[in-house]
């Protein structure tokens, strides 16, 4: 009797002490690079009002970069707050290979798993994407809990009235189809970065991104609206973040440039400074560390990131971040990205850039290969896609923010490719790189067995051997 008396007790208090607690939502988009006009975007000023009014009511952090270029690898570390070298995660998509099933290393939890014993209901609206195995009903309480799903369903609607929530929906950004948009970028007036050759094909594909994210902005709109509508929006604290960067046909999405790390982050709600831009570079793992501060939930030690509104917040000296295996396309890449520079280690140099990979059947990837082919490419664009992989870039941001101009064979540099390449080493003992070991036999025969002939790296050649 005793012991119910306390555990009844225990759960009066928590409830109680989660009532008085905001709520948090994750707006997560795919595929955005922060070209909108609160992040100094002349192209789209006056074109995404939803996000310059988030920006005008909350917190605008102008250098966010993500742990990994890409969704899945992204995904399963902010949902731990841990880098997915360190647990596991690295390789893209690699959960959905049922046959050699990865799991939550013994000691670390999931956000929505956190949140949960802390009183508060969980829920995602979208796709989960995470590299582990899972039940959803131990993660998220209301909405779909069933099955290892690709897209959830879960609304603050669902939650039991007077609880707490965390949730995330997840917006197509950089994905969304916008043939019936009226007010579109004209691909005739915009500048490509000079790494794509001046085709028309390449225009479009900038153009559209553009107007991506002016629907995105309409889709926050209708988010903000609902929130405002049934009660809700004045106890919720919003993060608006994406994934990685745009998808275009190399250099963003999937790899280690600017272009697919950098990304949006924007907090506003209860509590949140106003009108306040924030310069200093944050990785986007801070975003787990800050929402879980945000709840006054006690921080996990094994976080990587850092509350961003702590009174002894320091600012980080350096981001790393990390790109393995995309589907059936093996790589290895580290970076660095420090005040000035960005710093590139390629482990794997026998193979180029534009290996194969899923946008193969793009007519931009086709057309870069014909382009190739028939030597009329470009000096810039052949080196980037089709020039043998150094083993290290380092790029001077400042001077050259279309990294380009590689000095890491340039003398003048050479103490700052040493620093760098420190902090790197350093950083894959610390954390436990899990990318310093080839991945499993086990893995690959089943990546191999989802794929079939797109497995054309040399990892694979032991499973076509026994054939």
């Amino acid at each position: 009797m005793k012991y119910v008396t306390t555990l009844l007790i225990a759960i009066i208090t928590l409830s109680v002490r989660a009532a008085d607690r905001p709520n948090i939502l994750w707006i997560f988009v795919e595929d955005l690079s922060p070209w909108m006009e609160s992040y100094g975007d002349d192209v789209n000023a006056g074109k995404t009002p939803t996000l310059t009014k988030m920006s005008e009511d909350g917190v605008r952090f102008s250098r966010c970069f993500v742990p990994a270029p890409v969704c899945s690898a992204c995904r399963s570390a902010m949902i731990t707050g841990v880098y997915q070298t360190t647990t596991g995660f690295h390789h893209h998509r690699s959960a959905r290979l049922v046959e050699a099933p990865i799991h939550l290393p013994e000691g670390i939890k999931t956000l929505p798993q956190i949140f949960k014993e802390n009183g508060y209901a969980t829920f995602n609206r979208g796709k989960d994407d995470y590299n582990f195995t899972y039940k959803r009903s131990e993660h998220y309480t209301v909405g779909s809990k069933i099955g290892h799903a690709i897209n959830g369903k879960g609304s603050w609607t669902d939650v039991p009235e007077g609880m707490p929530w965390f949730g995330q929906i997840q917006l197509k950004g950089g994905k969304a189809k916008t043939t019936k948009m009226n007010d579109k970028v004209d691909p005739s007036k915009v500048t490509l970065p000079p790494y794509y050759p001046d085709e028309e094909i390449f225009r479009k594909e900038w153009a559209h991104h553009y107007d991506t994210v002016r629907f995105t902005d309409n889709d926050v709109k209708n988010i903000m609206d609902e929130l405002k509508a049934d009660g809700e929006l004045e106890n919720t604290v919003v993060f608006f973040f994406s994934d990685h960067g745009n998808n275009f046909s190399l250099r963003h999405k999937q790899f280690c440039y600017e272009g697919g790390l950098h990304v949006p982050l924007i907090i506003t709600g209860p509590n949140v400074a106003k009108n306040t831009v924030r310069d200093e570079m944050i990785s986007a793992l801070d975003i787990s560390a800050t929402t879980l501060a945000l709840a006054d939930i006690e921080l996990p030690t094994y976080l990587d990131g850092h509350n961003l509104f702590a009174k002894d917040y320091q600012k980080r000296d350096y981001v790393i971040s990390a790109r393995d295996r995309c589907d059936y396309t093996i790589d290895r890449i580290r970076t660095v990205r420090t005040e000035k520079y960005r710093y590139i280690k390629n482990f794997l140099t026998d193979r180029i850039l534009l290996q194969p990979q899923y946008r193969d059947k793009k007519q931009s990837t086709i057309l870069l290969r014909k382009l190739h082919e028939s030597g009329k490419l470009g000096a810039i664009p052949e080196w980037a896609f089709f020039g043998e992989r150094p083993a290290e870039e380092l790029y001077d941001l400042e001077k050259d923010p279309h990294e380009v101009n590689n000095l890491a064979e340039d003398p003048a540099f050479s103490a700052e490719l040493v620093r760098h390449r420190e902090l790197l080493n350093t950083w894959i003992k610390e954390t436990g790189d899990k990318g310093e070991e080839p991945e499993s036999e086990a893995q690959l025969r089943a990546a191999y067995k989802r794929w079939g002939a797109k497995c054309v790296n040399p990892e694979f050649d032991f499973i076509k051997n026994e054939k």
